[in-house]
């Protein structure tokens, strides 16, 4: 009787009920939500375009800009939604299939930025092997590697988070199905799948962090073995964007998952997984493109081949 659920819909409780909000939130995530849709889906166009962007970098960019477009759209639609219908209910199956793909993305995208430092220690510090090291067979290893983790992690958090029995309360305080807010509505014990939750996202987050920071301890003795301040310079600007998803992405989610639930605050958890869930896919495609020369470039032919090619139809 424990596996089975009365539930059959859920009800979000959302980030605010107040109705003079509504809309002016609707509208500031509709703009988040097309700057990622744009920025994401253009990068991906511009790295496809470009053979000069065909690299292992920028496969690893693109393959990074898919997945932000992915956990991107599997919460900020239904958020509008509310906010555009005031409809918070959610079905049981909807939930589980947001949860699932949620969990998926974010997954993919902790271990893409693990093997994107692997790149860059690769780039700097062996770069004379740099092609042998990288090669095409690598480079698709470890992207397919992080979409297998990705959907393993996946069916370990939804099958664990949905065996319980939600019988007390559907109102799920949140404004999309998330774990910890799940298991608080549990009228199971749920002890052991905070358990799981803990030591599953710990160990993932764990070996990625662990990947980076070797990989940036070699890094950085590379760079201060470089003897001039513009080789120093230009090694370290190969990292700096890469730095910044880093300390992003990993900083606003420790902050959700890695506490005890007791030590949980609602309020918090929901402007941390607006940070993590909404505002990073955004900002993600920003922080390699605004410093990066050569997406610049890219973008710089392309306006310029698609004004030719209007100027040549009319």
């Amino acid at each position: 009787m424990e596996n089975s659920t009365k539930v059959t819909e859920f009800i979000l409780v959302g980030l605010t009920n107040d109705p003079k909000l509504q809309i002016p939130l609707f509208i500031i995530f509709l703009f988040i939500y097309i700057v990622s849709l744009v920025g994401n889906l253009g990068l991906i166009a511009l790295i496809l375009l470009d053979s000069r962007l065909h690299t292992p970098m920028y496969f690893f960019l693109s393959n990074l800009s898919l997945v932000d477009f992915g956990y991107s759209s599997a919460v900020t639609p239904k958020v509008m939604a509310e906010f555009l219908t005031g409809d918070k209910i959610i079905s049981y199956n909807a939930c589980v299939t947001q949860f699932f793909f949620f969990v998926a993305f974010i997954t993919v995208e902790n271990f893409l930025l693990a093997s994107m430092a692997y790149d860059r220690y690769a780039a700097v510090c062996k770069p004379l092997h740099y092609t042998t090291t990288m090669t095409t067979n690598a480079c698709a290893c470890l992207v397919i590697g992080s979409y297998v983790c990705g959907l393993l992690n996946a069916s370990i958090h939804t099958g664990n988070t949905f065996r319980l029995s939600f019988c007390r309360s559907n109102i799920v305080k949140h404004f999309f199905c998330d774990a910890p807010p799940l298991l608080s509505l549990s009228c199971s014990n749920s002890y052991i799948s905070e358990m799981v939750i803990f030591f599953v996202v710990g160990f993932n987050v764990f070996f990625s962090i662990l990947v980076i920071l070797i990989s940036y301890l070699f890094i950085l003795i590379t760079i201060l073995r470089i003897q001039s301040s513009e080789g120093r310079k230009k090694a370290f600007s190969t990292c700096a964007s890469h730095l910044t998803a880093v300390c992003i992405f990993y900083g606003s989610g420790i902050f959700m998952y890695l506490q005890p639930s007791s030590s949980h605050s609602m309020d918090t958890d929901k402007i941390a997984s607006v940070f993590y869930s909404i505002v990073i896919p955004m900002l993600n495609p920003l922080v390699y493109s605004v410093r990066n020369k050569e997406v610049k470039s890219a973008f710089k032919k392309a306006v310029v081949k698609a004004k030719s090619s209007i100027e040549f139809i009319f």
